[in-house]
């Protein structure tokens, strides 16, 4: 059984803390305007690895929260992943290069494979995938369009990619508190047959428990944003239920 861990979230807009509900860039929740202060925060509570979103990347605009992923990174040390509006070995050779210790490619994923495969070469174990779905229609570039396959046939052909690690997030359930979708997630991770993490609609202790419960080969934790900023869930409770 993996060791099951609790990554807190970051989601940037314009270089603030949000969360959106469901994806929907109209429904956000600002919860705070200094990133560098929050990865601090999630730090001091022992968080090992953050997970960082560019919001605007993934709708286009790369260089929005640039500076403040540069400044989270160099300031605060932990563990980072990136994902958002990845697309290119160019744009994983610069976050690289700033010091983020794994990329998260999504729309990449389905459009351009190749590259994927090439980055995977490049830089083996530190390319991971996003597969983001409505129940189990894949969706991409921010959530906005159908990328046009089943979850569950992307996932399986993450591994002969050289994708290190999966991420399976229940789009209409992030943002939601409601609760992740286990059974779904734990089928990504079958088919996958890479390490996956759940994220979407993670809201407490209560999840963290049923994930673990889960006992599924594959799954090595979860990611949260809303519940870690409204404190319904925090690390230390994270590091109880897991171990």
């Amino acid at each position: 059984m993996n060791r099951l861990t609790l990554l807190p979230a970051i989601d940037l807009k314009q270089g603030r803390c949000v969360r959106l509900t469901r994806g929907r860039f109209e429904d956000e929740t600002v919860y705070g305007t200094d990133p560098v202060a929050m990865a601090q925060y999630f730090r001091a509570q022992g968080a090992e690895w953050i997970h960082l979103v560019n919001l605007d990347g993934s709708i286009g605009n790369n260089e929005a929260n640039r500076d403040a992923i540069i400044a989270i990174v160099k300031s605060v040390p932990a563990k980072y992943e990136l994902g958002g509006g990845i697309r290119t070995l160019k744009d994983i050779k610069i976050w690289l290069e700033a010091g983020l210790d794994r990329l998260i490619l999504g729309t990449a994923v389905c459009e351009e494979p190749e590259m994927v495969r090439e980055a995977a070469k490049l830089y083996p174990g530190r390319i991971a995938a996003s597969l983001d779905s409505a129940g189990h229609k894949l969706k991409i570039r921010g959530w906005l369009q159908d990328g046009g396959q089943d979850v569950l046939t992307a996932a399986a052909g993450l591994k002969e990619l050289g994708i290190s690690l999966v991420i399976h997030t229940d789009v209409e359930r992030d943002g939601t508190q409601a609760g992740p979708n286990l059974e779904l997630a734990a089928r990504v991770a079958e088919v996958s047959e890479l390490p996956t993490l759940i994220a979407g609609g993670v809201s407490g202790p209560d999840d963290l428990l049923a994930i673990k419960n889960l006992k599924a080969p594959g799954i090595i934790g979860a990611i949260s944003g809303r519940a870690v900023y409204e404190k319904t869930l925090t690390l230390a409770m994270a590091r109880e239920i897991f171990g």
